[in-house]
């Protein structure tokens, strides 16, 4: 017996007391896994988002939410960003009035996305545990495309409304027909010898600004 044969046996036993003609929506999957691994409160879950997305080499900015355009704008001027695409719902004052706003449209081509500087958007939802942040195409986040072409994405995070603790709990909160992208740190990848190449499909640089209505 080969290793397709074994897969296909265990998926058969798996499946030997669904009818033929059943379908996923009709079978109860037990949910009972533990949502949670600790008990925080919003300052320590925040802390550990920072934590766990520092490791995965993105940079972490914390800020008040009324600082918001001056980091934006510190970050696009050091980059020397003068062409940024940003969703039509991303605030025009989080952005310089010095940058070009490129519109996210859907006749744009991966060369005109790699022609961007910089990419500002919001998201969906921040996991903790997992130093993951997770766009939806919501309206400040466009676009899956410009999110993985442009060489620097810029991603604020509202807190703590917008973290939570784990990834049952981030699924919870998301829509399974949107289309979902889950980000933990900068685009990298490893050859054999594992030598690290990082923007190879996706932002070479992220920036994750996490935003409070207090001081960061």
């Amino acid at each position: 017996m080969n290793s397709r044969d074994i897969v296909l046996s265990r998926i058969r036993r798996a499946l030997a007391d669904v009818p033929r003609d059943g379908g996923p929506e009709e079978t109860h999957v037990p949910r009972d896994y533990w949502q949670r691994h600790a008990v925080r409160n919003d300052a320590q879950r925040i802390d550990l988002l920072a934590e766990n997305l520092s490791d995965y080499r993105a940079v972490v900015h914390r800020c008040a939410s009324t600082e918001l355009p001056v980091v934006i704008g510190r970050l696009l001027r050091d980059r020397g960003a003068r062409r940024v695409v940003a969703p039509w719902a991303v605030p025009d004052g989080w952005l310089p009035g010095d940058v070009e706003r490129v519109a996210d449209s859907a006749g744009q081509s991966p060369r005109d996305l790699d022609a961007v500087d910089s990419v500002v958007t919001g998201c969906a939802v921040a996991v903790a545990e997992t130093g993951t942040i997770v766009l939806d195409a919501g309206e400040d986040q466009g676009r899956r495309r410009i999110s993985l072409v442009p060489d620097h994405h810029i991603c604020v995070v509202h807190a703590p409304s917008q973290v939570v603790d784990s990834v049952p709990q981030a699924l919870s909160r998301l829509d399974p027909a949107r289309p979902q992208t889950w980000i933990s740190g900068p685009s990298a990848t490893s050859d054999i010898e594992l030598d690290r190449v990082e923007g190879v499909h996706g932002p070479r640089r992220l920036d994750v600004v996490i935003s409070s209505p207090g001081a960061g």
